[in-house]
């Protein structure tokens, strides 16, 4: 009988494995915002009353100092979210109900991003539950996609209903159930899969396929890896799939900087590059102007909405920013001003303040995770996420999508605990 790390698992470890097997049965109900925004606090919670109950003598190492520095800045920096927010609802006047409506989503997107890599260092969680967590919920996207094909193709409608659970507050489209949606520009069949629309689809399956490579079993990580390209290839997400397939040979060129073969092979390409520079940049330079182009509607809103962020933020809340997002004009399809980019969102909701909070913990968790990665593969998963967040930050929101890719955001935590292995160990039959 085969002897599995799956046959003693600890409390905190069931809540994040079962949370990730059963993550299409959960969305099918409408509770997976509620989920990925409550499980973070749950292990906290459970952690810390273990912590309480067991004392010294539950823990061979204090578990605060197992967090990393680097995760001591990133609770900081949220911190910090939390102050510009109260502020700039301080400065705008905005009453005590959207203050206290606002710290709520903070603590259910911005805090998220600080207290999984939180539970990921500090708790004894182990990357390979996460890793075949993922591949189980990644393999789920297939036989989803399969039922929405087949509704798709005999006229059904993909919208199913909106869960009640949406009493508890949050953006209508996070309670959305749908086993398909439409393109608006094309009127063709498009899957979100458990996002809440479509490019966030794109964006989960380039978490999942980074994670999924890091499962030891062939037959798990053959079945997530198909799909997160199932994901990939109908969220019709263009950002997606351009990461999705250049994020492989990032992790490989990133992550074996130590290999004198890595340098020969950049000694040759980048000579290589500079002779062929100018066609090839003309190459990149006319598929991206046709990637563009194949969506010129939604082009046209996201180009719209960052130039209005950026000339109010200018103009109106430069220091500390608006406090909330605001509905947009016509001329974007009354798409919120504020959203479809983090770094234009961040200047126009929290201000240059907000700005930094993301910018200087995220770039120093990517140096980190860089130099880690050269001798550690749990390391260098953790750096393709980094790549990855910094790559969609320039698409999507990060905050309000951070109930779906948690997982991600908990391996980061485990990259940065002290002391984590170089490899994840292989499971053996007895």
């Amino acid at each position: 009988m085969a002897s599995s790390v799956f046959d003693r698992l600890t409390a905190e470890e069931q809540l994040v494995f079962y949370s990730l097997t059963l993550t299409y049965p959960i969305y099918l109900i409408g509770g997976l915002y509620v989920l990925g925004s409550a499980l973070g606090w749950l292990l906290l919670i459970l952690f810390s009353l273990k912590v309480y109950l067991l004392g010294k003598r539950g823990f061979s190492i204090n578990p605060i100092s197992k967090i990393s520095p680097i995760v001591w800045l990133w609770i900081i920096c949220m911190f910090v979210m939390l102050l510009a927010l109260l502020v700039a609802h301080i400065d705008r006047q905005m009453g005590t109900g959207p203050t206290i409506k606002s710290s709520i989503g903070w603590a259910k997107g911005w805090a998220l991003l600080a207290l999984f890599p939180l539970l990921g260092c500090m708790i004894n969680i182990r990357p390979q539950i996460v890793a075949r967590g993922c591949c189980i919920a990644a393999a789920s996207a297939t036989p989803f996609a399969a039922l929405g094909i087949v509704a798709s193709s005999i006229g059904v409608s993909g919208d199913l209903f909106i869960s009640p659970v949406k009493a508890i507050g949050g953006p209508t489209e996070l309670f959305v159930v749908k086993l398909y949606g439409i393109n608006p520009e094309t009127g063709a069949a498009r899957w979100q899969f458990i996002g809440p629309w479509a490019p966030a689809a794109g964006l989960l399956s380039c978490f999942y396929l980074v994670l999924c490579l890091a499962e030891k079993d062939k037959f798990w990580r053959n079945a997530g890896i198909v799909g997160a390209v199932t994901m990939c290839l109908l969220s019709q997400s263009r950002a997606g799939w351009v990461i999705f397939m250049a994020i492989v040979p990032i992790m490989i060129g990133l992550g074996t900087l130590r290999n004198p073969l890595s340098w020969l092979a950049a000694g040759i390409l980048i000579p290589a590059l500079v002779l062929i520079g100018e066609p090839v940049y003309q190459w990149v330079m006319e598929s991206y102007t046709q990637i563009k182009e194949s969506r010129p509607g939604s082009t046209r809103v996201r180009g719209t909405l960052e130039r209005l962020a950026l000339q109010r933020w200018e103009n109106e809340a430069p220091i500390w920013g608006h406090g909330v997002v605001e509905r947009g004009p016509k001329i974007v399809e009354f798409m919120p001003i504020g959203t479809h980019h983090s770094w234009y969102g961040l200047l126009f909701v929290k201000g240059i303040v907000g700005l930094f909070a993301l910018a200087i913990p995220l770039s120093l968790t990517c140096i980190y995770m860089l130099i880690a990665a050269q001798k550690s593969k749990v390391a260098r998963t953790g750096l393709a996420i980094c790549v990855v967040m910094v790559s969609y930050s320039f698409f999507e929101n990060l905050e309000i999508l951070a109930y779906v890719y948690w997982p991600a955001l908990m391996w980061v935590g485990i990259s940065l605990r002290p002391g984590i292995t170089s490899d994840l160990p292989v499971e053996k039959s007895a």
